[in-house]
């Protein structure tokens, strides 16, 4: 990367008026500006790097072509909309992208008056944009609606329920399919396979000279025929590209365009937004653009941290540096792979994300991606259980929220053999509330026949993965983002029994339930507790959400009546609810002064994890103030 210049037209850009009627040339420093200010924020705080720099040119040809202060822009998943937050006034404050009390590094309605739509998951601009529209013709109203969706988003069977609808009411709305030919990992499935077609030049002119002599041959009707075939809506175009799919669905197809020709970008949005029904246009852009470590590897620059502007390398990690949960989960389930030829990965378009590339380079044949679908990732994994494989499910806590119904209907009803594991489980940092996981603990374990484990550490971790293939019927483990504890994992790799927890630490004066990344926090407040004259707390790891190990929390209330209670999930209906329903049910809850930790009854904005943690009280600091009070 080249020093870096000072910047001289896009400080003039406070709002998407100011890009209309700038000249090409001075949209062209525009884009060269934009890539310079997301690079070197990207650098310093990590982000999605790779996106937004395929859709510079797209943004700024959509801010050129219409009038956001009466158009309504709609981005799908939001990876690829910082140019558009830079461009819509939000320059001076794009230093605190992602940072606690910062902007959001995704489309925020109450952000911005240009956010139209909040996003963060997959495959929403079109349904939105839809309703949007559908609005505007009840309201009489008169404004131009674009939906900006990726190929690897229009995947998913969302995209199409949306585009199925919108070609039946034929109202004015347009669709910018950005195809980069990439998700977040390279994108898999027939679909991609369609879009990303092409047909050799040579060969298509060819073919195309060969039909028009031959149809221009047809005696008396040969003339006539020609001009239909080149002018007709089916032509020579449809079958060469897809088009033919569009057009299917009633939407008048245009492209494929060069999404970084800012020039003929700004002509076609000039020209389809005067049509008067849904239109599609296709824009061949490339992830990274600009910048080229992240063309050349564009997977690792999705979603980056730190790096290097001028080389793209991360800095060195600290020596000593321990693995992932992630990592952990990933060579685990390889092992166990290797001894039981069952033992099938799903996951829904991230490999790398979610360890199981791994299980792809060593059991390719034993892989499946089956892109943006989690819904059908459940239910395939379901089918493949009826034939005695097991199926490890590997989706992020955040996403597998979009599959709730299958997991109750197509796999706990039928109590089938499917393995859930949910990375980023609890708070992720950076993402913010659209991928926090703070809702898994809640909605798996009222589902009849789920077992659901959250491990404190490493080995905890490679154990649970051990524990859900010896069960006989679903079971979930979820565990958080980020790097453990630093303990090694044992070989053997021995279940653990199911529905028992274990005693961390004993104490006389009350007791710390916890579970999942809370067990460790909860330890060291209970040793500085008892270090520093406090109450002398015990500490329970209970392992298991569900069932719970009910012998074990009725033998502590026994023993202990002043409880605090520490999950990093929502409180309600979470892992806490569990133990005061449970204790209820025993009539166990007559002089015990119980507190609660958790995540609250709101959204959780974005930061760092270790801020996150201390604000909601749930670190080592907020578990030592809250046993504190309860003694007061």
């Amino acid at each position: 990367m080249t020093q870096p210049r000072k910047l001289t037209l896009l400080p003039q850009i406070k709002r998407p008026a100011d890009v209309r009627g700038r000249s090409l040339q001075e949209l062209e420093t525009l884009a060269a500006e934009l890539r310079q200010v997301i690079i070197s924020q990207v650098s310093q705080t990590g982000g999605h790097l790779a996106p937004n720099l395929g859709t510079v040119e797209l943004t700024l040809a959509l801010f050129r072509a219409f009038d956001l202060d009466r158009d309504k822009l709609i981005w799908d998943v939001g990876h690829q909309a910082y140019s558009h937050k830079i461009l819509s006034g939000r320059l001076e404050r794009f230093n605190t992208l992602r940072q606690f009390g910062g902007i959001s590094g995704f489309p925020r309605m109450g952000e911005s008056p240009y956010d139209h739509f909040g996003v963060g998951h997959s495959s929403t601009s079109i349904s939105a944009g839809l309703g949007i529209a559908t609005a505007r013709e009840l309201e009489g109203e008169d404004f131009n609606v674009v939906s900006v969706i990726g190929d690897g988003s229009l995947t998913a069977g969302l995209a199409f329920e949306g585009l199925n609808q919108a070609g039946e009411l034929e109202r004015p709305f347009i669709v910018v399919l950005n195809d980069n030919e990439m998700s977040i990992s390279t994108n898999v499935g027939a679909l991609s396979r369609f879009l990303s077609r092409t047909v050799s030049a040579p060969l298509f002119v060819r073919w195309k000279d060969y039909v028009e002599r031959r149809l221009k041959d047809i005696p008396g009707i040969g003339d006539e025929l020609h001009h239909w075939a080149k002018r007709g809506k089916d032509s020579f175009k449809s079958f060469f590209t897809p088009g033919m799919l569009f057009e299917a669905l009633r939407f008048n197809y245009v492209g494929p365009i060069d999404g970084h020709d800012i020039g003929a970008l700004v002509d076609t949005f000039e020209q389809v937004k005067r049509i008067d029904t849904p239109v599609l246009v296709h824009v061949m852009t490339k992830k990274g653009k600009g910048y080229k470590p992240a063309e050349i590897n564009p997977t690792y620059f999705h979603g980056v941290g730190k790096f290097m502007p001028e080389t793209g390398l991360a800095p060195k990690p600290a020596p000593g540096g321990w693995a992932s949960y992630t990592d952990v989960f990933g060579s685990t389930l390889c092992t166990l792979a290797q001894r039981d030829e069952k033992i099938v990965a799903i996951t829904a378009a991230m490999p790398e994300g979610t360890g199981t590339d791994c299980f792809r380079s060593r059991f390719p044949e034993r892989f499946h991606d089956v892109g943006i679908c989690e819904q059908h990732a459940v239910t395939f994994a379901a089918g493949m259980a009826t034939r005695g494989y097991k199926p490890a499910v590997s989706i992020y806590s955040t996403f597998l929220q979009r599959s709730y119904d299958q997991i109750v209907h197509d796999v706990c009803l039928q109590n089938l053999n499917v393995n859930f594991f949910l990375d980023r489980g609890g708070l992720v940092g950076a993402d913010g509330a659209t991928h926090h996981g703070a809702f898994d603990l809640s909605f798996l374990r009222h589902i009849p026949n789920m077992v659901l484990m959250a491990p404190k550490d490493e080995n905890e971790l490679a154990r649970m993965i051990a524990t859900t293939f010896a069960v006989d019927g679903p079971s979930a483990v979820r565990y958080p983002r980020g790097t453990g504890a630093g303990v090694a994992v044992e070989p053997e790799l021995l279940p653990l029994e199911v529905g028992r927890g274990a005693l961390e630490r004993s104490g006389p004066d009350g007791a710390i339930l916890a579970i999942g990344s809370r067990v460790l926090p909860a330890v060291e407040a209970a040793m500085e507790l008892a270090e520093e004259q406090g109450p002398d707390m015990a500490v329970f790891n209970a392992r298991f959400v569900k069932p719970l190990p009910v012998e074990q929390i009725l033998d502590l209330v026994t023993e202990h009546k002043h409880l605090v209670i520490v999950e990093e999930n929502a409180a309600m209906g979470g892992f806490s609810s569990a133990i005061l329903e449970v204790l209820a049910d025993h009539d166990a809850l007559d002089g015990l002064h119980v507190r609660r930790l958790g995540m609250p009854d709101r959204f959780v904005e974005h930061g760092t994890q270790k801020e996150l943690r201390a604000m909601l009280g749930i670190d080592k600091n907020g578990i030592k103030k809250t046993v504190r009070d309860l003694f007061r």
